[in-house]
């Protein structure tokens, strides 16, 4: 007997070292293994419900090694695009003010954008190397060639805003007529792709596998082409008299309330990948991003004859949408820390295919 109970505790050490070192620890409450009277009076071992830690010490899945440079990139291409298709407007309406503010924007927009990518790439020339090869399976590779198509249109669509400026000397060396002429066209293309260039972020960071960018595939394209919207529109808000604002402030009500709507038919659909978008950092984010881009949806609204105050609402919804592409970032980030937004979803899916009684079945 002795024995026998000596070898029953050294298994229980054992089972309670290797939950130990797999990461797996008891349920609330529960601290250790626990026995209790099976039939014929003898002990059984009780094993309390696991929790899921870690695998081993590990995450499951490895955080890609990004760090402000690609969230300011995120923001950055957003606000481009929008303001390529809002100047398109303005300059299809006759508003100059408009058009020339717009226009700057993408192209600073279009510029902040490469400059953080190029920085997190590490060198310049990786750039390069990634044109070499274009792969519609690779988001990466699509969005490296749709920056460098778009970024030439967008300049070129500057031009009509810059000749009127040049010093004589310089003019006149530059074929003026043509830039100017070139300018309503290479601005109309750059809007065309500009819808792709505010969204295709959010099929890069989906095509991932970290939980929370994963799981939010069909409905984050959405939140990120309204939030673009609102963005632009704000600083079109921002930076123009009253009676241009008026295509401004259509694109910043309307991308908001795309924003607000897909947003929110995103948390539903993520299940449980969506609680690090509560918690945290990109809680903080994302509760931010709510309020100032409602805020500044309703500040719109009520500021078309009133410019300070349009001018706030703008500030807000620019804001908001930092605030919205930081939140989805670092909620993917966090997503990666817990391993039960990995292995919560993947057993659903399963019992979602039946697999689970199969798997119950064969036990």
């Amino acid at each position: 007997m002795g024995n026998g109970d000596g070898a029953d505790h050294n298994r229980a050490d054992h089972n309670r070292a290797y939950d130990d070192k797999a990461g797996i620890t008891p349920g609330p409450g529960q601290k250790t293994r626990t026995r209790r009277k099976g039939k014929g009076g003898r002990e059984q071992l009780v094993v309390p419900p696991a929790e899921f830690r870690s695998y081993y010490g590990k995450p499951i899945v490895k955080a890609p090694p990004w760090e402000y440079d690609i969230a300011a990139y995120l923001f950055l291409g957003g606000l481009a695009g929008g303001s390529s298709l809002l100047a398109a407007g303005a300059d299809l309406a006759g508003l100059p003010s408009q058009r020339r503010s717009a226009r700057i924007v993408a192209l600073g927009g279009i510029t902040g954008s490469l400059y953080y990518l190029v920085r997190d790439l590490g060198r310049p020339e990786r750039f390069h190397h990634m044109l070499r090869v274009f792969k519609l399976t690779s988001p990466m590779s699509v969005g490296t060639w749709l920056l460098s198509a778009y970024g030439p249109f967008v300049g070129l669509a500057l031009g009509q805003e810059v000749v009127p400026v040049l010093p004589a000397k310089i003019a006149r060396r530059l074929p003026t007529d043509l830039i100017t002429r070139a300018s309503r066209p290479a601005g109309i293309v750059a809007a065309l792709v500009a819808p792709a260039v505010a969204s295709y972020t959010a099929v890069l960071l989906t095509d991932t596998s970290l939980p929370s960018w994963s799981a939010a595939r069909r409905e984050l394209p959405f939140v990120f082409v309204g939030s673009a919207a609102a963005a632009s529109g704000g600083v079109g808000l921002l930076l123009n008299p009253l009676h241009e604002t008026g295509p401004a402030r259509r694109l910043a009500v309307g991308g908001a309330t795309l924003e607000l709507a897909a947003d929110r038919i995103m948390q539903q659909s993520m299940g449980i990948t969506a609680e690090p978008l509560h918690e945290g950092r990109a809680g903080a984010y994302h509760r931010a991003a709510q309020i100032l881009t409602t805020a500044g949806a309703v500040g719109a609204v009520l500021g078309r004859r009133n410019r300070a105050l349009s001018a706030v609402a703008g500030i807000a919804l620019a804001a908001g949408s930092a605030c919205t592409r930081w939140a989805v970032f670092h909620a993917g980030m966090a997503s990666t820390q817990d391993p039960k937004y990995v292995v919560i979803p993947q057993r659903e899916r399963r019992d979602a295919r039946g697999g689970g009684e199969a798997y119950a079945s064969e036990r």
